[in-house]
């Protein structure tokens, strides 16, 4: 049996940090203790990505936790064309890193293609 837990988050800066907070509590809720750490910081990622480069003006985006028996996936969605690209930056570079590590760091990472926008996974392995 699955337990899910969304919740939806205004096109802006702060938040990300409420959109990690609300993973962070959300897995707390749960009793997930393993890789607490790495599936805040990938939700981030998705959450940043979402709020500079997804979701359109005045648009939210939804960030959506799926407990599965055995594992965790983390879904952020908007609204916004086009789907994210992984980046090859150079070492001086100061940004463009955040999918390269999210799925670094995750088990398993995806981009769905939906009919408006796009939905960004990560799964991690309990």
């Amino acid at each position: 049996m699955s337990i899910v837990r969304q919740q939806r988050f205004a096109r802006a800066r702060v938040s990300v940090r409420a959109a990690r907070q609300f993973v962070g509590d959300t897995l707390t809720c749960w009793g997930v203790r393993g890789r607490w750490d790495e599936m805040r910081l990938c939700a981030s990622e998705l959450a940043a990505n979402a709020v500079l480069h997804g979701a359109p003006p005045g648009r939210d985006f939804c960030v959506r936790l799926v407990r599965e028996p055995g594992r965790v996936l983390i879904e952020v969605r908007d609204t916004g064309p086009g789907l994210p690209v992984i980046q090859c930056v150079s070492s001086e570079a100061a940004a463009g890193r955040g999918l390269w590590l999210v799925r670094e760091v995750a088990d398993d990472f995806g981009v769905l293609d939906e009919p408006v926008g796009k939905t960004a996974w990560v799964a991690f392995v309990e």
